[in-house]
């Protein structure tokens, strides 16, 4: 499961120490799913639960064994804490806390896989909405949008996404595509998807055709906002001397992109290209690294965010 580090512009935890938190964050879903998977065991060693025996899998991404040297040490309940805020709440340790009559409905690995899945996405949109001090006023729909869990669910622990992060540039204020943060490279990404199998033409215009059965209608090239996320991204990496490659790419899942004088600079991947480019990026094998994180950092730090003060911890009057 990738890492959500931003999300529009809420406060993210990732803003405070980039450093610390993609780490932590590992660790602590490897542990939880270890409790979440052993609950569910002793569950249906009782009788509560009745299952038919089936193969285990060790599907669950861990740590590389190659660890980082600024990974290690980071994290355990009895390490000393980095953060600078007050102590920590209670609701990361209680995130996943399920009573019994919940795992009852759990008869399959598959049932269990899902569960801790929906839970983990639940925490991640938790934290790249607040802080322990800090939280932002959270537009629901992110709970259930289906491109922001697909890529959240489906992509490697040390990938990290910022999605569609508002970000201040040149003094303006500029809603951006989606950027993944790969050990590797960033992705600047934005998906094109419609009705299945429809058919668009890329062009240098502003505007692209799209052809559906019978009917044809223009549509706003995606290759326009997507041209203004790599250009404030790369802008910035080389401002604070990030050397990481920057690529961009317009993803459809369902459907077809047809453009014979498409720029060398962008990547088409299409219904016919989607499942391979995406199982490469899901069988990516890395730690995280320091220009990774470095890169992070740099976009982070000029993500806009809006936030409240948490109620719990105002000062009385």
């Amino acid at each position: 499961m990738a890492q959500l580090i931003k999300l529009q512009n809420y406060i993210s935890r990732y803003e405070q120490d980039p450093f610390h938190y993609p780490a932590r964050y590992v660790r602590l879903k490897k542990g939880e799913w270890e409790k979440f998977h052993n609950q569910w065991e002793y569950q249906r060693s009782t009788g509560i639960i009745h299952t038919e025996p089936g193969k285990e899998e060790n599907w669950l991404l861990e740590e590389p064994k190659e660890k980082h040297s600024l990974l290690r040490g980071l994290f355990s309940k009895k390490e000393k804490r980095v953060e600078t805020e007050p102590g920590p709440l209670q609701e990361d340790e209680a995130l996943f806390s399920m009573n019994e009559s919940e795992f009852i409905y759990l008869q399959t690995e598959e049932d269990v896989k899902k569960a801790f899945v929906d839970k983990m996405f639940a925490f991640q949109v938790k934290w790249a909405s607040s802080t322990l001090l800090h939280q932002s006023p959270l537009d629901h729909k992110y709970y259930v949008d289906e491109q922001l869990k697909f890529l959240a669910t489906r992509l490697p622990d040390t990938f990290l996404i910022l999605y569609k992060p508002v970000f201040r540039f040149q003094k303006a204020v500029v809603e951006l595509d989606i950027v993944l943060i790969t050990p590797l490279q960033v992705w600047c990404l934005t998906f094109l998807e419609e009705q299945d199998e429809a058919v668009f033409t890329g062009s240098s215009d502003r505007f692209w055709m799209k052809r559906f059965r019978e009917t044809e209608s223009k549509v706003l090239s995606p290759a326009v906002s997507l041209a203004r996320t790599e250009t404030i991204a790369k802008k910035l990496l080389r401002h604070h001397e990030v050397d990481i490659p920057v690529r961009k790419a317009i993803l459809s899942r369902n459907g077809y992109i047809d453009d014979p004088s498409a720029p060398a600079d962008i990547y088409y991947i299409d219904k016919r290209e989607f499942p391979r480019w995406f199982q490469e990026m899901r069988q990516f094998s890395s730690p995280l690294k320091t220009i990774q994180l470095k890169a992070a950092k740099v976009l982070l730090a000029h993500a806009d965010s809006i936030s409240l003060r948490r109620p719990e911890w105002e000062e009385e009057i």
